[in-house]
């Protein structure tokens, strides 16, 4: 596949067609080298009014149809939660390279299972946790991991937002994995596992809406030398959705949309400093650049977002769930 995709454009498809999957093919327009060649729903409608807005040569009323298109080198796949471990198998069967949204699956035992699938096929797979390659965050892990302020004190990250109960609505729906955690409470638990990374134990405490899916969620993850991150997911009421460092020798604060591109605010010796990295597109083209460059060298697992670290996120939400008594 490397030889063929070298001078080659990238056919990129995209499984279920939701809000994810416009920004992703908003985004996917402006790489060079790249184009969206196929779309598909369970709709055909649908796929034929997506394909036509962001100009995809194909459009398919099953994602059984799309995966059968020879022509198509990677699949971006934004279905539900709870769809991402069959609809990755489907593209996997077939040697097609996956972008699988996050969170990567519902439970670790279906992350395991897809790993193992691409590492049977050789097939390139990652997770699409698109902050991880944003600019700013980059900049953050390097001002952490060189100590630039010393070592971390104390983490606080939230996400929440208030959107009024629909329980037609995928975001409540529980059986596809509807609620904070697994939607927006992904965000805060990520932003600690790749800075202070596993915790020693886990403290929490959740409410729940009338169909139990949860609402809010409270965490706080202890480490060694009693460093803590403090974690909150919430669908109730609208967070400053800010990750904040305190560190021995200075605050690095990552701006409110942490998660996205946004500015960060450094606090030292009495000095207060934004660095604005100018921002120009929604922010998922970082990660697709990303997954592009991986399939055009032939690599089938990402430097950035392991294999690894996707099993130890999956299994902290694994872990939350448990305490606050979650079940799908």
């Amino acid at each position: 596949m490397t030889k063929q995709l070298q001078n080659k454009i990238i056919n990129w498809g995209i499984i279920g067609l939701g809000n994810i999957a416009n920004k992703f093919a908003r985004d996917l327009s402006t790489i060079k080298g790249a184009q969206l060649y196929a779309v598909a729903s369970r709709s055909q409608e649908k796929a034929d009014a997506f394909a036509s807005t962001y100009h995809a040569i194909k459009a398919y009323g099953s994602y059984e149809a799309l995966v059968k298109d020879s022509n198509i080198d990677a699949v971006y796949i934004a279905t539900p939660h709870a769809l991402h471990k069959d609809n990755v198998l489907l593209c996997l069967e077939k040697g097609i390279a996956v972008l699988c949204e996050k969170p990567f699956a519902m439970n670790a035992e279906e992350v395991h299972t897809m790993i193992s699938k691409a590492k049977e096929k050789k097939v390139l797979l990652m997770e699409a946790l698109w902050t991880y390659f944003l600019p700013h965050y980059q900049y953050v892990l390097q001002a952490l991991n060189n100590k630039t302020y010393g070592d971390i004190l104390k983490l606080e990250a939230d996400f929440g937002f208030y959107r009024e109960f629909n329980n037609a609505s995928r975001v409540f729906n529980k059986s596809l994995g509807g609620g904070s955690l697994l939607d927006i409470g992904i965000y805060p638990i990520f932003v600690a596992l790749s800075t202070l990374g596993i915790p020693k134990n886990i403290k929490t405490n959740a409410t729940f809406f009338d169909n139990g899916a949860d609402a809010s969620c409270n965490m706080v993850f202890h480490y060694n030398n009693n460093v803590t991150a403090h974690l909150k997911s919430s669908l109730l009421e609208k967070l400053p959705t800010e990750a904040i460092f305190y560190c021995e020798k200075g605050i690095i604060k990552i701006n409110s949309g942490f998660f996205g591109p946004t500015t960060v605010t450094i606090i030292s010796n009495n000095k207060e400093e934004t660095i604005d990295f100018k921002y120009k597109k929604i922010g998922y083209n970082y990660e697709i650049l990303h997954f592009n460059n991986l399939l055009r060298e032939g690599k089938t697992e990402s430097d950035i977002m392991t294999f690894k670290f996707s099993k130890q996120l999956i299994r902290l939400l694994d872990e939350v769930r448990a305490s606050i008594k979650l079940e799908y």
